[in-house]
């Protein structure tokens, strides 16, 4: 029995629909996905929460504001705004330890406050810039000028040669002016000028709090200062004043503002202390807040965006497992996840780091009396930043803002935590689960392919019961298959056993009624010598000898299966007994030619010699019945390797092609037209021969020559060791 191999068996089948549990991953990642929307809504409605918190505690606080929040418009270069420095800065003159030197501000003739009258061009110009440090303004110029010239030593006047002017407003309101003159590079000491008498600069004594130092350059001069906060009010002004040769009258004057009048002083925003302390002090650490004045300048800053990943990023670290199953996920579910998963960046470019002055669609609308947030990508597109502003109220009029920041890090952080957890479990559930799927398959399989083999091992090729199927005790649809089967199969058995044994009975019992007809007939043809004669007594016989013969070949295999059974084997030449039988058909079949070829090596097998004689009858007797006139039966005896193959061939009629795998079973029988015998053809001579065969434990096998021309039989036999 052929069968063709499983392609897609239970377990395949069981395996492929395993496949549908990847969808629950996806389900649980679209959820997620949901989920981050609503956190992202939740962070900005707590950072909404977070500047209103910050709001409410800057409310009605005027002392908080310095006067210039309060002016109509801010004019960049002579408005300053004194940006906050980290670090100490050392006066000496050299400009390289000022970070902030790209806020700089560049002033030429188009800042000219006095000057010439000529029409010639002014060659001074300087960048300067103002910082904050601690209690102390700090302020350098670089000044680019063709001819520096120093005060004359012991000279009383301190204006003519190239100075520096500062002008300001104390706290209380006072003007103030100064003047900065050196006979020499080096250490400075200020003057405080007489306001009564502006134009004749008329020091009135020297300033020491106010400190400086004078560097010479390439292209100049370079002059740092510090001032002490408590020095100033909210306006300030510095001009730098040209000469070009010692004792002339001063070519220009450029600076921020007009320095003689208190009136046209520019405005100074020095980030306020006071504020910082606030919004430090509200312990705000997971978000970057700014506060900002009416002309969107900052007053104080808290916090750092790059940390500032909102109340989310605690939960995150408070969820990071440790031990074992910590180094598993790390040293191997993690780099397979995050494969599409993506880490938040802490190496972003924060754009609004380091700024004096905030723009953005929610600091508008907050200066306009509404809280606002937006959204926005960092430069680099790594990071999200959600900003709120909430508006500051003082009178009922709007003096500024809080502006909080956050990246959305926290909450990326979040969803890959989770992502992380729904992939573990579904990771995990999904390996059990295919595995249980695979284990039931292969259980499922293994229970079928067993009841195949006890169901191929229970039937024969030829049919023939052999065996049982043993039934199975587990109650499902297979052991009830199983039990069906082996019910199946017994009842089988008993069938066969009846059709097995009804060959003998049936000869058993047609041997009286025939030796009865056979007397009859002999006791009339005595009596009568006529009758014995007649046509149709000699039928009769006929007719009665065909039906003994008949008897005998049913019982010939009932007989020849039993014999085998208690056959004893020895080891005997095959090719002599071939020879005997082939001399004694020769006289059996005085009209048939036969052609004999016999290897010259020994061919001894261990089996029956009277059983291969008769398989031997059976093929020749076979051979000869469809040989063609005038052909001869070729038997051929050959050694090939461990053993032994005997042809014999007769030209003749072929064989069906469809009948060719069923001639050797019992009672099939292939007559073609025409062909007519005295002797009845019951289908049991080949069958004979396959039982002698197999009782040698070799192979018969029958099939049409290649050419066409007639039929071959081949049996292979083992040689005796």
């Amino acid at each position: 029995m052929t069968r063709s191999p499983l392609r897609f068996g239970l377990r395949f089948k069981l395996l492929l629909l395993s496949v549908f549990l990847f969808s629950i991953p996806w389900l649980g990642y679209e959820y997620v996905w949901e989920m981050e929307k609503y956190l992202r809504a939740g962070q900005e409605k707590t950072l909404l929460g977070t500047v209103r918190a910050v709001a409410t505690a800057l409310h009605e606080r005027p002392k908080l504001f310095d006067e210039q929040a309060s002016y109509l418009s801010v004019e960049k270069g002579r408005d300053l705004y004194a940006y906050p420095i980290v670090d100490p800065i050392r006066l000496d003159g050299n400009l390289g330890d000022w970070r902030q030197q790209h806020h700089a501000l560049h002033y030429d003739q188009t800042h000219l406050i006095q000057g010439r009258q000529d029409d010639r061009p002014v060659t001074l110009s300087f960048n300067h810039l103002v910082g904050k440090f601690r209690n102390y303004l700090y302020a350098y110029f670089e000044v680019f000028d063709d001819q520096v010239v120093y005060r004359p030593p012991n000279s009383l006047r301190v204006d003519l040669n190239d100075y520096l002017q500062i002008a300001f407003t104390t706290p209380a309101g006072d003007f103030r002016r100064y003047l900065i003159t050196t006979a020499e590079p080096g250490w400075l000491t200020p003057y405080e000028m007489d306001i009564e008498a502006l134009q004749q600069n008329k020091p009135l004594r020297p300033e020491s709090r106010i400190q400086g130092a004078w560097r010479e350059t390439s292209r100049g001069y370079n002059v740092e200062l510090r001032i002490p906060l408590e020095l100033l009010g909210s306006k300030l002004s510095f001009a730098i004043t040209d000469v070009d040769r010692a004792g002339q009258p001063p070519l220009a004057t450029i600076g921020t503002s007009d320095v003689w009048d208190v009136e046209k002083l520019g405005t100074v925003l020095v980030p306020s202390p006071e504020i910082e302390q606030i919004i430090k002090g509200l312990g705000h650490t997971n978000s970057r807040i700014w506060v900002v004045d009416q002309h969107q300048r900052v007053l104080a800053r808290s916090g750092d965006i790059k940390n500032s990943d909102g109340i989310w990023s605690r939960t995150v670290e408070g969820e990071k497992d440790s031990g074992w199953w910590g180094a598993i996920q790390r040293d191997w579910l993690h780099p397979l996840y995050y494969q599409f998963l993506t880490r938040p960046p802490k190496d972003f470019i924060d754009e609004l780091y380091d700024v004096a002055n905030l723009q953005g669609s929610h600091i508008e609308q907050a200066l306009s009396g509404q809280p606002g947030s937006s959204w926005r990508l960092t430069p680099d597109n790594k990071a999200v930043v959600l900003a709120a502003a909430y508006p500051i109220f003082i009178d009922e009029q709007v003096m500024g803002a809080v502006i909080a920041e956050e990246t959305t890090n926290g909450i990326r952080s979040l969803r890959n935590l989770a992502l992380e957890k729904l992939f573990t479990l579904m990771l995990g559930v999904m390996l059990l689960g295919t595995l249980a799927l695979l284990l039931l398959a292969s259980r499922i399989s293994s229970r079928i392919r067993r009841l195949r083999d006890q169901t191929e091992q229970a039937i024969d090729e030829q049919g023939r019961i052999c065996g049982e199927i043993k039934a199975s005790t587990v109650n499902d649809e297979i052991g009830d298959l199983s039990r069906s089967f082996a019910e199946m199969v017994q009842r089988l058995g008993q069938y066969h056993h009846y059709l097995e044994n009804m060959s003998s009975r049936l000869s058993h019992e047609l041997r009286t009624p025939v030796a009865v007809v056979r007397s009859s007939l002999e006791t009339l043809a005595m009596e009568e010598e006529q009758l014995a004669q007649s046509v149709y007594m000699q039928r009769a016989q006929e007719g009665l000898n065909r039906l003994s013969t008949i008897l005998t070949n049913m019982s010939e295999a009932t007989r020849l299966e039993q014999s085998l059974q208690s056959a004893e084997r020895q080891i005997f030449d095959l090719a002599q007994v071939v020879e005997g039988c082939v001399e004694g058909y020769k006289m059996a079949y005085p009209h048939q030619q036969f052609s004999l070829d016999i290897s010259e090596q020994p061919l001894r097998i261990n089996g029956a010699p009277e059983l291969c004689a008769q398989l031997l009858d059976k093929l020749v007797a076979n051979g000869v019945e469809f040989s063609s006139p005038d052909s001869p039966v070729r038997i051929r005896l050959l050694r090939e390797g461990r053993r032994l193959t005997l042809h014999i061939s007769n030209q003749g009629p072929l064989l069906p092609q469809q009948m060719q795998e069923r001639l050797f079973d019992s009672m099939v029988s292939v007559r073609h037209s025409g062909q007519t015998g005295s002797q009845p053809h019951l289908g049991l001579g080949l069958y004979i021969a396959r039982l002698i065969t197999e009782f040698h434990q070799g192979g018969i096998r029958l099939q049409n020559q290649p050419d066409g021309t007639g039929v071959t039989v081949s049996v292979s036999l083992p040689l005796a060791s």
